[in-house]
């Protein structure tokens, strides 16, 4: 076998001339970094001054930084002017409230202070004396008396205070509608001395009807017909058993006196254009009736206007006989 032991050597040297040869680069770049330094440090202060000249040289930075500057001090004196004036409000508004709070207290204190020690109040006990005073001397205890209206003359209110009457005003005649007279128009008076009271009077807007509307009633018995009445000849038809006053008399026992009245109006209503249109209608009106009155099958209400149409069926009472009303056709 070879002897190791050479080659070993060989490794070693060759290992130390490897440090050596690396301790001394890097003496060598160490020694060159320093000696570059100064070089190195005039280098960045030339490209700090390039820099800065660079930054100057744009002519809006510093308008813009002053800009933003006045911006942000703007907003801060807005602001702080905004909390101002919310202090002062609610500065403001706390001082009125101590202020009422004052005047009520203040005002509390003077009516009670006005106050007698049983609470009551000091001029009412001052009119309730002089008025016991007063009732002593004259020797009457009445109260007086409260009165509404105006108030009364010198002369009568010295009277009042002296114990006498004042004179009472003479009255004035009255010159208005006692209703004597409309109560006498509306009564008929028969031959034999005594009246009859008429229940229905005609309203303003009665009319008779026109020529072309030829309004017709058919009285029915059954199958029968047994009367035709022509209504264009008067404005109101009143129906009854009472012969001096009724215009179409109805001798049933359940119909009343003046049972009820069939009453022509005039009437007007607006189109959809806005124009007034008016017409002349027949309208049945019951009078309080005992029985009632039927349209159409349907009860009647009282003192109250319904329209009659073309072909309406009306009955009177318990009466069977039926009432048809009918317009005749125009040509």
């Amino acid at each position: 076998m070879d002897n190791p032991s050479p080659n070993r050597d060989n490794q070693r040297s060759s290992r130390g001339k490897d440090e050596k040869d690396f301790k001394d680069g890097r003496d060598e770049r160490n020694r060159r970094f320093r000696d570059d330094e100064p070089r190195r440090r005039s280098n960045r202060s030339r490209s700090g001054d390039r820099g800065h000249r660079r930054r100057s040289r744009t002519p809006n930075s510093t308008s813009r930084r002053s800009r933003s500057r006045d911006r942000e001090r703007r907003r801060d004196r807005g602001r702080d002017r905004d909390r101002d004036r919310a202090s002062r409000r609610h500065d403001s508004a706390e001082r009125a409230g101590e202020r009422r709070h004052r005047d009520y207290d203040d005002e509390r204190k003077e009516h009670r202070s006005r106050r007698s020690p049983d609470g009551r109040s000091p001029k009412r006990l001052k009119g309730r004396r002089a008025g016991e005073e007063e009732g002593a001397k004259s020797g009457n205890a009445q109260s007086l008396v409260k009165r509404s209206g105006p108030l009364p003359s010198q002369g009568d209110s010295f009277a009042v205070s002296n114990g006498e009457e004042p004179e009472k005003p003479i009255e004035k005649p009255n010159f208005g509608n006692s209703g004597a007279l409309a109560a006498a128009s509306n009564s008929v008076t028969q031959a034999d001395g005594t009246t009859v009271t008429l229940k229905y009077h005609e309203p303003p807007e009665a009319r008779k009807p026109p020529p072309r509307d030829s309004w017709k009633l058919f009285v029915f018995k059954g199958q029968d017909i047994v009367d035709t009445i022509e209504l264009g000849s008067r404005s109101c038809w009143l129906i009854g058993r009472e012969l001096a006053v009724v215009d179409l008399p109805a001798e049933h026992p359940s119909i009343s006196k003046q049972h009820a009245a069939i009453q022509f109006r005039y009437t007007e209503k607006r189109n959809e254009f806005g124009d007034k249109i008016g017409r002349v209608k027949p309208y049945l009106i019951d009078l309080e009736s005992a029985n009632g009155t039927m349209l159409n099958s349907e009860k009647a209400p009282e003192s109250r206007y319904l329209e009659l149409r073309n072909k309406d069926m009306v009955q009177f009472g318990s009466s069977t006989r039926e009432y048809v009303l009918m317009l005749a056709p125009k040509e």
